[in-house]
């Protein structure tokens, strides 16, 4: 196994960290190992604010938990009002440029009127505790402003990201049994708007549980508004208290839903639950982004994923920070938007993902150089695991080599950080999400649930609960049991597969059907596209197994190349050599194949699974509802028909 170059963090970053040094990083993570109940009671009581402290931290019915059961807490309170009577009433909460070049700064103070006010015009929809509110929205403040103000009052959220179809939208409308959808007139995206009301009509026409759609304007184009049941948000807004208590709610009430993709086609309704998910939330966002009270703090996520919900909204308000938002593309409308940003409001933290990061590559260094991003102290990777060419890009070309990178491991299911490193205690290893967060028990096993040694290749599992996990499927309590907890019984199942090196680093592989074997190599996606992407013509590349007669499965490689005049057979040849040469002769590419996109969902993760339908059945069947762009594996199945 190579020799992975570490990167200690500087004597100046960690004098003034959080948690100092491998030996303060130990003694947390050895304190919760110790006794997790009083761990988690501890950072509970200082971290969050209680309407009633809870009776027991700690139940379990398996493989379903309980956390802080008895206690009453509410999310929105603890993201604002307790923060009124501190120095930050008239900080800034959110920070928020539109795509056209508008800008709002919105203060502790101001957000608590804003999200009274709607939480009252929820209220006199007749909306209650236990109902449920679909949020379709554009990244405009008043999205943030929605979540909070169903979490005010109990409804449970579910937001829909806004690129989704009417078809997926309307599905999952009909599974939550909705009685209110929020929405935006249109959204702005490389300068075009998109029509989300439209979408709305098109989804509610079948769905007969919703009542109400309210509508906030955005972009003013034209659109329908059926009498009765559509309302102007700014006309519901008028004249409304400003006064709205939060709601007391038990500590396992459901906060929000989240929909996402399942092999079969049919979206899981992910459910996680007040109290532990936001305490998770809480002390990750501090943990792992060494978060300072002075500090702009980015995520470039969209709200409609776990990203946004754990990391713009819940996790950085209740922590007290400054959460910006941006509502349009990175390369709109140049490549350089987001440095220019970073420039503009003088970001301290910047947390995006590895596929933008790979684009950032391809677009040439020329963007990001003509910018000062000096403010910049820690960079975040996070939705896949960041090969180590694309983190050395980072490290040298955004962080000028003295901003951390915190590679972070976690899952819509876990709902907040699970491995990752803290900045200014942990040395980092390009590719590695280095090691778990305290209260983490992670392990490395074959599938009889056995631990592996260090560097050998097998299943990444939880073996104890913690505070964020989510609590069930909605509506499908079996289906969570089956799912995540029945393979190997008695530990949470990730799905990834991954290594451990012999410093006890994590090294996350891909999920577990992106391994392939190859004349009985086991090789993992992840590692092939990680030496493609390190031959300086690669921007991207996606790699599958297709079946093999004589070695079970060959290698598929679909590769974007950055921008150049390429001849592509003989780089297609050269980068046979190259992974041969990088990780031996038996990983040598059947296949290599050249797009100029690769298929994505809307959160910018590879799907693999639709690449690999390509090269076995030549056909795509099943969940395509969260692809960014249907037309790129459209094109590369055409392809596929003509070889």
């Amino acid at each position: 196994m190579a020799t992975s170059p570490v990167y200690p963090p500087s004597p100046e970053f960690v004098r003034r960290a959080q948690v100092q040094g491998m030996e303060g990083y130990r003694a947390l993570y050895e304190k919760a190992a110790a006794d997790p109940e009083a761990f988690w009671s501890e950072l509970a009581e200082k971290e969050l604010f209680w309407f009633e402290k809870w009776t027991k931290p700690f139940e379990t019915d398996y493989p379903f938990v309980k956390w802080f059961a008895g206690g009453k807490i509410n999310a929105s309170y603890n993201c604002i009002d307790r923060h009124l009577d501190t120095h930050r009433k008239n900080k800034v909460a959110i920070l928020w440029e539109g795509e056209p070049g508008d800008q709002r700064q919105i203060s502790y103070q101001e957000l608590h009127r804003l999200v009274c006010r709607f939480a009252n015009v929820i209220k006199a929809r007749g909306l209650k505790p236990g109902d449920r509110a679909i949020i379709y929205m554009g990244m405009v403040p008043e999205l943030p402003v929605a979540l909070l103000a169903c979490a005010r009052l109990g409804v449970i959220h579910s937001v829909v990201f806004g690129g989704f179809s009417a078809e997926a939208l309307k599905a999952r409308i009909q599974d939550l049994a909705a009685q209110l959808v929020i929405t935006c007139d249109g959204a702005w995206r490389r300068g075009k708007e998109v029509r989300l009301k439209d979408a709305v009509d098109e989804a509610v026409a079948e769905c007969p549980c919703v009542r109400n759609v309210i509508v906030y304007r955005r972009t003013g184009g034209a659109i329908h508004m059926q009498d009765g049941r559509d309302h102007w948000w700014h006309a519901l807004d008028e004249g409304v208290s400003e006064i709205c208590p939060a709601e007391q709610l038990d500590s396992e009430h459901p906060l929000y839903v989240l929909y996402t993709s399942g092999t079969t086609g049919k979206p899981k309704g992910i459910v996680h639950t007040t109290a532990g998910y936001l305490l998770h939330a809480t002390v990750t966002m501090k943990w792992v982004f060494d978060l300072r009270d002075e500090d702009t703090y980015w995520c470039t996520a969209d709200i409609g994923w776990v990203t946004g919900h754990s990391y713009i909204v819940y996790g950085p308000l209740s922590a007290g920070a400054t959460t910006m938002m941006y509502e349009g593309a990175p390369d709109f409308p140049q490549p350089d938007r987001f440095w220019r940003l970073i420039e503009k409001y003088r970001v301290n933290i910047f947390y995006t993902s590895p596929t933008a990061i790979r684009a950032f590559v391809r677009q040439g260094d020329q963007w990001p150089n003509a910018h000062d991003m000096s403010s910049l102290r820690l960079l975040g990777s996070v939705g896949e695991p960041i090969n180590p060419a694309a983190w050395e890009w980072y490290h040298k070309t955004i962080g000028n080599r003295r901003c951390p990178i915190v590679d972070t491991w976690w899952q819509t299911e876990t709902g907040a950080i699970m491995i990752a490193p803290m900045p200014g205690a942990v040395p980092l290893k390009p590719g590695s999400g280095t090691l778990p967060m305290p209260g983490v028990i992670a392990d490395i096993v074959d599938l009889k649930g056995r631990p592996l040694p260090a560097n050998q290749e097998g299943y990444l599992v939880l073996r104890k609960p913690w505070p964020g996990v989510a609590r069930t499927l909605w509506g499908d309590a079996e289906r969570y049991k089956e799912q995540y907890w029945a393979r190997i019984p008695g530990v949470y199942m990730t799905g990834d597969a991954a290594r451990r090196d012999e410093d006890g680093y994590y090294w996350i592989l891909g999920r577990v059907d992106d391994v392939m074997n190859v004349s009985g190599h086991r090789l993992s996606t992840m590692e092939i596209e990680s030496a493609l992407v390190h031959h300086p013509a690669v921007a991207e590349a996606a790699v599958v197994g297709k079946p093999h007669e004589i070695t079970g499965q060959a290698i598929a490689c679909f590769v974007t190349l950055k921008k150049g005049d390429w001849n592509h057979e003989e780089v297609a040849e050269e980068l046979r050599k190259w992974v041969a040469h990088e990780i031996g002769s038996f990983a040598k590419p059947e296949q290599i194949r050249f797009t100029d996109a690769l298929p994505k969902t809307r959160s910018g993760k590879i799907m693999r699974r639709l690449l690999r339908e390509i090269v076995t059945s030549h056909a795509v069947t099943g969940d395509v509802t969260t692809l960014e762009d249907l037309s790129v594996i459209t094109r590369l199945a055409a392809q596929q028909d003509e070889e």
